[in-house]
């Protein structure tokens, strides 16, 4: 079987901790431990002018990608819910293609 992985597009991520609610739903998780946790990289100013501030999608430990739903052939429910879309689920090596098109602000995370 092919392992999947999570591609993190975290140039677009809002903040919304959607991906958090619905990991921690389907996990039964309390509200004080995640599969998927949403940091924030708090806004600064560069000296040019220009602004910074990020939300990173982070899986954590606890996070197995919804195996048991991958093999109903759904998505993992952090990817479900993403309302920016910036979550993708695939193959190593699909997820590994995105992110030579895409090497900035992106991610791929494998468990």
């Amino acid at each position: 079987m092919t392992q999947g992985a999570l591609y993190i597009d975290f140039e677009y991520c809002s903040g919304c901790h959607s991906c958090e609610i619905a990991c921690r739903t389907h996990l039964g998780l309390p509200k004080t431990e995640n599969g998927i946790k949403v940091l924030e990289d708090r806004p600064y100013q560069h000296p040019d002018g220009s602004w910074h501030w990020d939300f990173i999608a982070y899986p954590t430990e606890l996070c197995d990608l919804c195996e048991d739903r991958i093999a109903k052939g759904k998505l993992p429910s952090c990817v479900q819910c993403c309302q920016a879309k910036v979550l993708e689920y695939g193959t190593i090596e699909e997820c590994g293609r995105k992110l030579l098109d895409k090497p900035r602000k992106a991610a791929v995370f494998v468990p």
